[in-house]
């Protein structure tokens, strides 16, 4: 704890601390200011104000997270241009005979396979356009698609340590590896995507009908003409294949899951970028950069300062031990509120600073709670419940704003209160499975 601060602004410096916290998080939550700008000017009061000073914020900052989102950005962004996802999203629906039932579960997998490597908001951008393209050739409502698309791949994310950003902010915090994510939790995703899917092909399958001649157009498609560049799409999956290697070997390797991304970018990016001549070289790496968000980098960096200034004046440490007293020291207890906690507020606020906040506030109890490892449960019960909470409201994830948006350009707009009776349930069955899993997995 930060011992040199007796008052900050002539009041406690923990009242100061959760004061520009909170009207960070409000602000935040409104979105009536871009949320990277709230979070820097958040940072920025935590090092005015005293409660942290510059060098102890930088400190606060998790750069192999940064580096990791960074580095995933620019693989994804070198990979879109070769046309590899569309072309898989065309090849599966020639797979199932453009049969619009199978095409249905054939989509939801594609989703929530490529959710657990790309952020949720790129495959949404990938996937949904040719959901629109196969359906309109098939003459069937896209609403199911959309809407279990949606689910998949907030659900999907959740499998890997780079599926969705809760998971790359406790992978990194604990020094988790890309396996450990994918050895928990995978099976957890794969019950919970064969019962969404299950539901949906039970509720909407018999409707989804369309003609011979109309099945005939999806067959004519040539996935191969989805291909842009074939060089660029076998330096992709060449680049794709070591960095996923790395994450998978990241501690025999001694290194983290940061600089294996980092690195996997910088190679893709010279062999992107090999045969290009002067200017042209200059552009091609110029487009790649511009196509990170830098937005969430930014907004990432002021959240830790943020989260830290709390973290140093000791208001963690104290919300810790509250948890402890509610649940009354309970192991037990514990997983089932932060899964439930963490599931019902995700549904309703970003889960990213919810996230941020929580990683050290459960640090501060592992001591009292057995450990490390003893909190591992914990931990995971963290991960789903605020991945699976994405899927309880319209504005529980990003992916989820981005398909009802793409959906009302084509004249097939999803209903804040209609798309309710598909989340909660949907919300409610997966945390529901997850829970059965979790007792049975580690605390029976």
């Amino acid at each position: 704890m930060n011992e040199v601060i007796s008052s900050v602004w002539g009041m406690d410096p923990k009242l100061a601390a959760i004061m520009i916290m909170v009207v960070s998080y409000l602000v935040i939550f409104t979105e009536k200011v871009n949320r990277a700008i709230v979070a820097l000017l958040g940072a920025a009061a935590m090092i005015i104000s005293g409660i942290l000073t510059q060098k102890t914020a930088l400190a606060g900052v998790d750069f192999n997270t940064l580096a990791l989102l960074i580095g995933m950005m620019i693989i994804v962004a070198v990979c879109e241009k070769s046309g590899m996802f569309q072309y898989v999203a065309i090849w599966s629906a020639k797979k199932v005979n453009a049969n619009p039932r199978g095409l249905l579960i054939a989509l939801a997998f594609v989703t929530a396979i490529f959710s657990g490597f790309l952020d949720n908001v790129t495959t949404v951008l990938l996937i949904a356009p040719v959901t629109f393209q196969i359906t309109r050739k098939l003459k069937v409502n896209p609403y199911p698609y959309l809407v279990l698309e949606i689910f998949s791949s907030n659900i999907g994310g959740t499998a890997t340590l780079i599926g969705d950003p809760p998971n790359i902010l406790i992978g990194s915090a604990l020094d988790l590896t890309f396996m450990d994510f994918v050895t928990v939790l995978s099976p957890i995703v794969l019950i919970a995507m064969l019962v969404l899917v299950g539901v949906f092909d039970l509720i909407w399958g018999r409707q989804l009908i369309t003609t011979d001649a109309e099945k005939e157009l999806v067959m004519d498609m040539n996935e191969k003409d989805a291909i842009i560049d074939r060089s660029l799409l076998y330096k992709s999956l060449f680049v794709l294949f070591l960095v996923i290697g790395g994450f998978i070997f990241a501690k025999e390797l001694f290194l983290d899951n940061g600089t294996i991304a980092l690195t996997g970018a910088a190679v893709l990016l010279f062999l992107y970028t090999l045969g290009a001549k002067g200017e042209e070289k200059d552009d091609k790496v110029r487009e790649i950069f511009n196509m990170v968000d830098w937005t969430t980098i930014f907004f990432f960096a002021g959240l830790f300062i943020i989260v830290f200034g709390l973290e140093q004046t000791g208001v963690l440490s104290l919300l810790g031990q509250k948890f402890i007293d509610v649940t009354n020291g309970s192991m037990n207890k514990l997983v089932f509120l932060i899964l439930w906690s963490s599931a019902v507020l995700s549904s309703i606020v970003d889960n990213i600073p919810f996230v941020a906040t929580m990683i050290p506030m459960l640090k501060s109890i592992e001591a009292e709670m057995g450990g490390r490892e003893a909190m591992m449960p914990v931990w995971w019960a963290l991960s789903l419940g605020a991945c699976f909470g994405g899927n309880g409201t319209l504005i529980g994830a990003s992916a989820n704003v981005v398909v009802a948006g793409m959906a009302s350009r084509e004249g097939h707009p999803i209903n804040f209160i209609k798309f309710l009776l598909w989340s909660i349930p949907t919300m409610l069955v997966s945390v529901g499975i997850a829970t059965v899993f979790m007792y049975f997995e580690f605390l029976r």
